[in-house]
């Protein structure tokens, strides 16, 4: 079984906590308001494993279209996005993006564990399937989940994106499993281009922060 990372097996922190925490790594203490405030001018400029900028400034053009091919490209793009939002906090924009490389700054959902030790002991092989421009490894890791996952199969690692089959085909290799008797769960189009490689796919709406998100479901899908 194929799983994508964001939106599916984990979601980013609360975005007023997120800058809250940036905040304090660059010294500075914020009350709610203007995080809130700072949050949703932040959000909205474009925040890595959040919603789509609603304008990519043509400086940052290039980067943007390579951001989940190359780490240097992941991190210029989302700092850039940031720092056309002004905080007055110096800094903020570098650590609102190291918050995002760390486990703290995401949550697994809440049924992900169960998911995925379900799976490992019905002898299921399972691999994370993500467009991302830097490790996620580290992020199991210290959830404890890593020895659940066969395989990471990560955009910059392999050079190829969803919906492009062929990273698709990519983790049915490294799991050794035929399209054909693989699923992809997912919560966006891109994930769905796993039908043009011969998988089944399975959309799964994306839920909020620690959050049940239906990934019982996928494994219902296991069973005899």
């Amino acid at each position: 079984m194929l799983f994508d990372f964001h939106g599916t097996l984990a979601q980013v922190e609360d975005p007023v906590a997120w800058v809250v925490a940036a905040a304090v790594a660059c010294g500075a203490q914020l009350d709610r308001g203007r995080a809130t405030v700072l949050a949703d001018r932040l959000v909205t400029a474009g925040r890595a494993g959040g919603p789509l900028p609603h304008r990519v400034p043509v400086h940052l053009a290039e980067v943007w279209a390579d951001r989940d091919l190359y780490p240097h490209a992941h991190r210029a793009a989302y700092v850039g996005l940031a720092a056309t939002v002004n905080t007055d906090i110096e800094g903020l924009a570098d650590a609102l993006y190291e918050r995002l490389l760390g486990a703290p700054g995401w949550l697994p959902y809440a049924d992900t564990a169960e998911s995925l030790k379900a799976l490992r002991a019905a002898g299921v092989p399972v691999a994370v399937v993500s467009n991302v421009g830097f490790d996620i490894r580290p992020h199991f890791e210290q959830w404890g989940l890593a020895e659940l996952v066969d395989e990471f199969v990560l955009s910059y690692e392999v050079g190829r994106c969803k919906p492009d089959p062929a990273i698709f085909l990519r983790a049915c290799g490294a799991l050794r499993v035929d399209p054909e008797r693989a699923l992809m769960v997912g919560d966006t189009p891109a994930d769905a281009g796993a039908v043009r490689a011969g998988l089944t796919a399975l959309l799964v709406p994306a839920a909020d922060p620690g959050k049940v998100n239906g990934l019982g479901a996928a494994v219902a899908l296991t069973r005899p």
